[in-house]
């Protein structure tokens, strides 16, 4: 099922999810439908914070942007194929930096139309539990370290305007404040109307 993605303006972008504790049948759900709704948005990452629910949940999926945006991964200190690993949902997951910070383009569905560059590690460890609730651990680099972190931080409540150099996010601030106007007023019609 496709759900809503919510935009800049809802509490629930701001929360830090709580930890999954088991994967019961609603969470595998949650998960199903996440992949379902990101595939429909075309994007490349997307966290339960983005359809209303804050766990530490996020799914990612980098294989069609693979020619214009590469990724590596390895998987037990071996060059490994993205295919093995997507597409990928994450669970608890924890990221570790292995390399320097360098900037890159994002966007976020949360965000639609708008862009920034993002300095983050270019290669990262994770670890996680996997969609059927197995331990996986992996290195990766190029836009699925993009993806990893940028998720990650939505499940901590960190939203990648957050991360933006203050000269770019003063360039965007009156689309941010168009944007979060408009949902807070979506907020309260939909209040009003229950």
């Amino acid at each position: 099922m496709i759900l809503e993605i919510v935009k800049y303006g809802q509490p629930v972008l701001r929360q830090k999810g709580a930890k999954v504790e088991s994967l019961t049948p609603e969470i595998q759900k949650l998960i199903a439908d996440m992949f379902e709704t990101m595939e429909a948005n075309h994007g490349v990452g997307l966290a339960a914070q983005q359809v209303g629910v804050a766990l530490q949940v996020a799914v990612i999926d980098v294989r069609g942007a693979q020619k214009e945006r590469p990724s590596t991964v390895e998987l037990d200190g071996q060059p490994g194929e993205l295919d093995a690993i997507m597409p990928l949902a994450l669970i608890n997951p924890v990221v570790k930096p292995v390399s320097e910070a360098k900037p890159g383009s994002e966007g976020c569905l949360s965000f639609p139309e708008i862009f920034g560059e993002i300095s983050r590690p270019e290669t990262v460890d994770v670890t996680a539990l996997d969609g059927h609730g197995k331990p996986i651990r992996f290195r990766c680099g190029g836009l699925l370290a993009r993806a990893v972190q940028h998720e990650i931080d939505h499940l901590n409540g960190i939203l990648f305007i957050d991360r933006m150099e203050r000269k770019m996010k003063e360039e965007i601030q009156e689309e941010l404040d168009l944007l979060q106007a408009d949902t807070r007023k979506k907020i309260k019609s939909k209040t009003k109307g229950s």
